[in-house]
């Protein structure tokens, strides 16, 4: 046997050896699933809360996200889409500044954006129209990716951290089993580029320590591709297996930077983590995995919730054993959104209203102090044809009113705030 073979081997066999020990250890040590919320289940003593300026790398510990002290960042975040999609570039900036947005969003308590890119926007890198960039004139006539850059550098001047999230390959909006988006490749965007590309915009933000992670793929579902349809799956077939392409693209992005933080979403719209409990992520560079799950009222719309403890007997399976079992993992809610129309979008006693699943997901939130991401920061769309979304509309779900300077509604702030100590 070739001798690189032999150290792959007993490498992987270190790893699994560590990671034994590790979940033993873990779960010695882990508390009961009642625990309070200042005392999180699954950690009889949690770290210390980070205050001050964060001390660049992030690590996990546990179900924790560390900074290079020991102490614990929790991820208060907001997604802000645009760049992935046909503009190429992040949403509002025909309204307000980049600083601006970034100023309002870090003023507002929150310490992280989520930003999507899609692959065809990285290997066009099309010049951005200047229509998209009327407040931020400056900017007229650069290219996407340098755009992309002064978003992320101003975002961290502004003390806010940055998760980059490969949304999709085509520069669309997702996601359907009908967008030919639901695996991370296609016909035209092979898994050889998407890891390429990977490796590409992990080198292009390798000396900026506010980017602190990399969300390999949003929302692995089915799709159909050359006639037949294909499902994402934990394991498995070669050409459905998340977890094994994971593990590939995230240790891609390792060897070009091995201090970033990798989002690894569940299947079936990043709602299914169930599998991570027979079969985890394990990279060559330990302690870097944080696993992520997606939540929505409108997914409850033919099911309807009854409680809280409905929701809780529904998630648990799916993700939430991953805080509250004995065997606890990093989680991040990636994803979670509701209506901003008006305030029953937030707080209803009728499960018919999205503000009653919203005030049961941010309890659990708040009660198991679980990293998070709203959906999404945007005030108004940008363009998307294959959703019928027009640049300027309104969007019902930001928390950016439609001219990018306030709260779209005072209680979906202020619910969102109450969540964050």
């Amino acid at each position: 046997m070739p001798r690189a073979i032999c150290f792959t081997l007993f490498r992987r066999r270190v790893q699994v050896f560590v990671a034994c020990f590790l979940s033993l250890a873990l779960a010695s040590c882990g508390g009961g699933s009642q625990a309070p919320p200042s005392s999180p289940p699954g950690n009889t003593q949690p770290p210390p809360p980070q205050t001050g300026n964060i001390v660049f790398p992030l690590h996990t510990s546990g179900r924790y996200i560390l900074d290079a002290n020991g102490n614990r960042v929790r991820l208060k975040a907001v997604n802000w889409y645009g760049a992935e999609g046909p503009d190429a570039v992040v949403g509002g900036l025909a309204y307000q500044s980049i600083n601006a947005i970034a100023a309002e969003i870090h003023d507002w308590g929150f310490n992280a954006v989520r930003l999507l890119w899609s692959n065809q926007t990285y290997e066009t890198n099309p010049v951005v129209a200047s229509q998209y960039l009327s407040a931020n004139p400056n900017l007229v006539g650069m290219h996407a990716l340098d755009i992309f850059d002064q978003v992320v550098s101003t975002l961290a001047s502004n003390h806010l951290t940055v998760i980059l999230d490969n949304h999709v390959s085509d520069a669309i909006w997702c996601c359907s089993n009908s967008d030919g988006d639901g695996l991370w490749y296609n016909n035209t965007y092979p898994e050889s580029s998407w890891i390429s590309d990977w490796k590409g915009m992990a080198q292009r933000y390798v000396g900026q320590p506010d980017v602190i992670g990399v969300d390999l793929r949003n929302e692995l579902r089915c799709v159909t591709l050359n006639g037949s349809t294909l499902c994402a799956t934990w394991g498995g077939t070669a050409s459905t297996d998340w977890h094994a392409a994971a593990q590939r693209g995230g240790n891609a992005v390792l060897g070009v930077n091995p201090n970033l933080l990798v989002f690894t979403e569940g299947i079936n719209y990043a709602g299914d983590l169930s599998g991570v409990a027979s079969l985890p992520v394990i990279l060559n560079v330990p302690n870097q995995v944080v696993y992520e799950a997606h939540n929505y009222g409108f997914w409850y719309s033919s099911n309807p919730l009854a409680s809280y403890n409905d929701w809780v007997a529904r998630t648990t399976p799916q993700w939430g054993y991953l805080v509250t079992g004995s065997n606890p993992l990093p989680l991040w809610v990636g994803e979670f959104g509701t209506c901003n129309t008006a305030d029953t979008c937030v707080n209803s006693t009728a499960n018919s209203n999205l503000g009653f699943w919203f005030q049961i997901i941010t309890q659990y939130i708040q009660t198991n102090s679980v990293d998070w991401c709203y959906w999404p920061a945007n005030g108004t769309f940008s363009d998307y044809p294959n959703a019928g979304r027009v640049y300027g509309h309104v969007e019902t779900y930001g928390l950016l009113n439609p001219a990018w300077n306030s709260a779209s509604l005072n209680s979906l702030l202020s619910q969102l705030q109450g969540i964050m100590n």
